[in-house]
C-alpha cells in the first residue's frame, strides 16, 4: 500500500510569509501530509512531476458573484470550472436579496438554505458566501448566519442609497427590496457584525465588506456627463469619479470607528481610493481595515478594456491609477487582489453605456495577471503573489490555515505553474460561459498547468478533468465550525 495518494515531485514551493524552496509534497486524504526534501515516487498512488515549475497555494478568489445574471446552479458550474484555469481552488461569492440573484426578498433563514441547495453539486472549487444584509428583518439574522450557517462575512453597497441605477429604471428601494437602505442601516449592521466578531474573535476573523461609492455624487456626475454627450468608458469613469469612492471610504471608516467593526474596502479602483484607504488606516491604527483591488483595475484602462464590454462598478480608470495600485501592491499597502467575477454576455452589454449590465469574468486570470504583470514586469516577489491571492484572503475570511498555504495539515489545494508559459488571452482558453473578455489579446506569462483541489486534479494541461460537485461548502470561520462542511 502506498504511503500517499499523490506525490508532487521536483517542484519549487512558494510558501506565503516564508519563502521559495525546493521541496516535495505528500498528499493523503485530501490534505498535505508531508513537505519533504525528497519523497520517492513509489510512495504515491499518483505522481505529478513539477520539474521546472512552481507550486503555489490554491488561490482564494474572495470577491465573486455567482448567479448574479444567470441561474445560480448553471453559473456555479461553468464559472467555478473557469476559475480553476487561473489556479483558484476556493471561491467566496457575494449574495444578496433584491433585484438579480434569486430576485426575491425575505429572511435569510428561508432563502439561504435555497442558495445552498442550488449550489450543492455544482462547484468545481470549494466555496462559501458573503451575505449582504438588506432589510431591517435581516439585521436580526447576523448571529444566526455566522453560528448556524457558517457565513463569516457580510456586505453593504454604499451606492444603492436612493440612487436611480444606471442599468435599471427603478429607484433604489425597488432594486434592493429594502425599506431603509442607508447610512443608518449601515451603522446598525456594523454594530451587529462588530458584536459577533468580538464574540468569536478567537475562532477567526468576521468582517463587513463595503462597496464604497457615493450615490448622491454619482447622480450629479451622471447628469453632467449625459448633458455633455460623452460616450464610452471614459464617460463612465467620469460619471462615477474617484471622488465618490474617497468620500464613501471616509464615511465608512468613521462608522467603523464608532462601532469597532472590522471592515474590508472592496475593489479600490483609483489613486484617490487607495490613498484614502491608506490614510484612514494610518489615522485609525486601532481599526481592522483591509484593502482590496481587482485584476481589471490593475491590468486594464478605459482605453484598453474593449469599450462598453468593460463596464464595471466602480469603473475602470486611467493608466496612472493602475500604476498607483501596482505601487500600493509593491509597497505592501494592498492586502488582496481579486477578480470580482460576474459572468455576463456580450448581448447584455448592448449598445448603450447606461443600460449595459456592469461586470464581467476574470477569475481564470488571477495567477496569470499577478505573475505576468506583477512578477515578470514589476519584480513582485512570488511569495507576495501567493499572499495577495491565497493566504491573505484565507486569513481575512476565516479560512486559514485550512486554505491559502502549503503546510502540513492544510487542504491539498495548489496550482502548479509554468512561469515561462506565454499565451494570449482568448475567451476559449478561459473555459467560462462568457462569450467575451475585456482582457482579450493580452500576452501573459505564468499559467497554471495543473490545479489541484484537496488532492484531486481539476484542471490539467488546458482541460477541466474533474466533474462538477467536487467542491464543498465551507463554514466559516473554520475555528468556529471545525471540519463541518455541507454538501
Amino acid at each position: 500500500m502506498s504511503r500517499y495518494d499523490l506525490v508532487v515531485k521536483n517542484g519549487t514551493l512558494v510558501i506565503p510569509y516564508i519563502g521559495v524552496m525546493r521541496a516535495e509534497l505528500g498528499i493523503r486524504d485530501g490534505r498535505i501530509a508531508s513537505v519533504s526534501d525528497r519523497i520517492a515516487a513509489a510512495e504515491g498512488d499518483e505522481v505529478l512531476d513539477a520539474a521546472g515549475k512552481f507550486v503555489f497555494p490554491g488561490a482564494v478568489d474572495s470577491h465573486y458573484h455567482v448567479g448574479i445574471y444567470r441561474p445560480l446552479s448553471e453559473d456555479a458550474e461553468s464559472e467555478s470550472a473557469s476559475s480553476t484555469v487561473g489556479g483558484v481552488t476556493t471561491i467566496l461569492s457575494y449574495f444578496r436579496t433584491g433585484h438579480h440573484y434569486l430576485n426575491k426578498s425575505g429572511p435569510y433563514e428561508q432563502i439561504f438554505p435555497e442558495v445552498l441547495e442550488l449550489s450543492s453539486g455544482h462547484f468545481y472549487t470549494d466555496y462559501g458566501y458573503h451575505i449582504a444584509i438588506m432589510t431591517g428583518q435581516q439585521l436580526d439574522e447576523v448571529s444566526l448566519l455566522v453560528e448556524q450557517y457558517g457565513v463569516g462575512s457580510f456586505k453593504f453597497y454604499m451606492f444603492y442609497k436612493g440612487l436611480t441605477l444606471a442599468a435599471d429604471s427603478t429607484r433604489g428601494a425597488e432594486y434592493t427590496m429594502a425599506e431603509n437602505y442607508d447610512l443608518g442601516h449601515l451603522y446598525v449592521l456594523m454594530e451587529r457584525v462588530a458584536e459577533v466578531a468580538r464574540k468569536h474573535r478567537a475562532a477567526g476573523r468576521i468582517a463587513l465588506s463595503l462597496h464604497c461609492e457615493n450615490p448622491e455624487l454619482i447622480r450629479v456626475f451622471i447628469e453632467k456627463v449625459k448633458s455633455e454627450g460623452m460616450k464610452g468608458l471614459e464617460a463612465y469613469s467620469r460619471a462615477r469619479p474617484p471622488l465618490t469612492e474617497s468620500l464613501s471610504i471616509r464615511e465608512a471608516v468613521v462608522l467603523a470607528d464608532a462601532t469597532g467593526c472590522p471592515i474590508n474596502l472592496l475593489h479600490l479602483s483609483s489613486r484617490a481610493a487607495l490613498q484614502s484607504g491608506i490614510e484612514m488606516r494610518r489615522r485609525y491604527p486601532h481599526l481592522d481595515i483591509k484593502l482590496e483591488t481587482t485584476l481589471h483595475h490593475l491590468a486594464l484602462t478605459y482605453d484598453t478594456a474593449g469599450g462598453i464590454k468593460g463596464k464595471v462598478n466602480p469603473p475602470i480608470r486611467t493608466q496612472q491609477d493602475a500604476d498607483f495600485l501596482w505601487q500600493g501592491i509593491l509597497d505592501g499597502e494592498v492586502d488582496s487582489v481579486v477578480s470580482d467575477h460576474a459572468c455576463c454576455f456580450e448581448e447584455n452589454k448592448g449598445g448603450d453605456l447606461w443600460t449595459a449590465l456592469p461586470g464581467f469574468g476574470g477569475s481564470s486570470l488571477l495567477y496569470p495577471v499577478l505573475l505576468s504583470e506583477g512578477s515578470h514586469k514589476r519584480g513582485l516577489p512570488l511569495t507576495r503573489v501567493a499572499e495577495l491571492v491565497a493566504a491573505n484572503p484565507a486569513i481575512n475570511f476565516g479560512l486559514y490555515p485550512k486554505k491559502g498555504t502549503l503546510m502540513v495539515g492544510a487542504d491539498a489545494d495548489f496550482a502548479i505553474i509554468d512561469m515561462e508559459k506565454r499565451q494570449s488571452v482568448t475567451p476559449e482558453i478561459l473555459h467560462s460561459a462568457q462569450d467575451f473578455t475585456p482582457f482579450e489579446g493580452m500576452e501573459l506569462s505564468g499559467w497554471p498547468v495543473h490545479t489541484v483541489l484537496r488532492g484531486r486534479r481539476v484542471f490539467s494541461e488546458g482541460h477541466i478533468v474533474a466533474g462538477p460537485g467536487i467542491g464543498q461548502y465551507i463554514k466559516r470561520p473554520i475555528g468556529l465550525h471545525g471540519e463541518r462542511t455541507s454538501r
